[in-house]
């Protein structure tokens, strides 16, 4: 008996699929709910997994293609004895048969990497063990692999290392492309800048940060700070937080805010839901799952749907300055950057501060210039000074 390895339904809008890697070969033996093919969306990488025990009989789609919701990915001979492969890496007991010296020393000192960074690395042919991974918990990352590629070997000269070199864009750096043209060609893009003297948050932070963390079992970090303020701001200036939906302009009295997290496959922008409902430490809480879930690869649709507004870190990366393209059908979207200390003026005296540039990139059809400056103004206000958070300011 024959069991079919069907495309499940992808998440709301989604109806097709990239198929990545597939972890097994013809012949081989899978367990049921053993993940066989790995599947890249327009939003999340997912894998199918076995629907029974045996061995696998046809893959019917090759790495690359792409497929439509429930359509036929390959079959499995249900209850048929199967060889053993070691392309998909598992926590279950090793076969009996033990892996050649050589494959299992590489095998063990071999870095991490996400699905991204595989399917780079068979392209190129470079051995895993041969990089240092610089992403988290020593991952191997697209960027380390493109610097192992560029880097001429030490037996090769200059002149016979390759030119240029050839990658298929991921399903999701595809859309991500198109919605960021879309959002320009279509909203009227317009960007306001503040700064802000970080000194407050920051003692702020110096001074609780430790029973903070032991009382809510997570760091104290300065973006929860930023979405609150935001919230905040957005409560005032209800334009922020609305969006065009034909000829009517919809004011969301919800406050789901989208944090953009970077990712090996792009950038991603999972959604707090409620914010305006949630503590300092809920909310970091949350903005830690969804950024750990985007790192493996395996947040939901329903993680990076609704959001109503959207908050980008770019200081993590070094920016000092930045003009952040709006996530539609959102009309606004806060830049956080860098902090820096810098000579200001303040009451007639220069003093050295740590300053923060912010930046709020808005679409002029719904907001005007009054509205925009002022979110920035509130925002500025809640963070210079904390208490207004607490008191509601």
């Amino acid at each position: 008996m024959a069991g079919e390895i069907i495309v499940p339904s992808l998440g709301e809008s989604v109806s097709e699929a990239t198929v990545a890697k597939w972890f097994k070969k013809i012949g081989d033996s899978v367990k049921a709910d053993e993940p066989l093919v790995e599947l890249e969306t327009d939003k999340v990488t997912m894998e199918v997994n076995a629907p029974a025990s045996g061995a696998l009989k046809s893959i019917d789609v090759a790495e690359g293609k792409t497929v439509a919701v429930g359509a036929l990915l390959g079959k499995i001979e249900v209850g048929a004895a199967g060889t053993v492969s070691a392309a998909k890496p598992s926590a279950a007991a090793p076969s009996s048969s033990a892996p050649a010296p050589a494959a299992a020393s590489q095998s063990a000192s071999a870095p991490q990497s996400g699905p991204a960074a595989r399917k780079m690395l068979e392209e190129t042919g470079i051995p895993a063990s041969s990089i240092e991974g610089t992403g988290k918990d020593g991952r191997i990352t697209k960027g380390d692999i493109i610097n192992a590629a560029s880097a001429p070997a030490a037996s090769q000269s200059v002149s016979s290392a390759p030119k240029e070199e050839r990658v298929k864009m991921s399903k999701l750096r595809q859309v991500i492309a198109k919605r960021l043209k879309d959002s320009q060609n279509t909203a009227a893009i317009l960007t306001t800048f503040n700064e802000i003297d970080m000194s407050n948050v920051i003692a702020l932070r110096a001074e609780y940060k430790d029973a903070f963390e032991k009382k809510h079992g997570v760091r104290m970090g300065f973006m929860s700070l930023f979405v609150k303020a935001a919230v905040n701001a957005l409560k005032e200036i209800p334009a922020v937080n609305a969006e065009i939906q034909g000829d009517e302009l919809v004011y969301k009295n919800h406050y789901d805010i989208g944090v953009a997290v970077g990712t090996e496959q792009g950038l991603v922008v999972p959604v707090v839901r409620n914010a305006d409902q949630l503590s300092l430490a809920e909310i970091e809480k949350e903005i830690g799952r969804l950024a750990e879930k985007a790192r493996l690869g395996t947040l939901a649709m329903s993680d990076l749907s609704g959001g109503t507004f959207t908050v980008s870190n770019g200081g993590v990366y070094g920016s000092l300055m930045s003009t952040p393209i709006i996530n539609p059908p959102q009309s606004g979207i806060l830049g956080m950057h860098k902090t820096e200390e810098r000579p200001i003026a303040v009451k007639g005296q220069v003093v050295i501060r740590p300053m923060m540039y912010v930046a709020l990139s808005y679409d002029h059809r719904i907001i005007d210039g009054k509205e925009s400056v002022t979110f920035l103004v509130k925002v500025k206000e809640a963070i210079e000074d904390p208490r207004r958070l607490l008191l509601g300011l």
